[in-house]
């Protein structure tokens, strides 16, 4: 199994995540019917992982938010595309569960980068907007503190 890491560009903490991906729109095409499921979160890539059947054994979206590793998503799908001007991209495939994970440093790249399963942080638990959950600032103290 494999992962892939993809930093979470303008979003400052887990609850805007998902605020931005439950105002998501559908998907425009999928070569089925036309849409991918409400509510299931999406994002475009421009290059397509050459490693894709590796990914979809199981592997996971993680985002790097503030430039701590603080995420991830389980991919459902990944497939070749088309962005509206033209462009050739993948689409990938999100299920709608954030699982906080423990929280890692990661410097800035360009694009998204693979995983290991052996290197991936370990789950925090899950992730639910109305509830009761640590705020992002207090878990990034935390992880310095080497306390989670």
């Amino acid at each position: 199994m494999l992962h892939m890491v993809k930093l979470a560009v303008g979003v400052n903490s887990l609850p805007e995540l998902a605020l931005r991906q439950q105002a998501e729109p559908p998907v425009p095409r999928d070569g089925l019917d036309g849409t991918t499921p409400a509510g299931q979160p999406w994002l475009r890539t421009r290059m397509f992982p050459r490693r894709a059947a590796e990914i979809l054994e199981g592997g996971s979206l993680y985002r790097v938010i503030a430039g701590m590793i603080m995420c991830r998503q389980r991919i459902t799908a990944i497939r070749p595309d088309t962005r509206e001007d033209g462009v050739a991209c993948a689409l990938i495939t999100l299920d709608p569960q954030i699982v906080p994970v423990v929280p890692r440093s990661m410097r800035p790249f360009q694009g998204w980068r693979y995983l290991r399963a052996a290197d991936a942080p370990a789950d925090l638990g899950h992730f639910d907007l109305n509830g009761d959950t640590l705020p992002d600032d207090m878990r990034r103290e935390l992880a310095a503190l080497c306390l989670i």
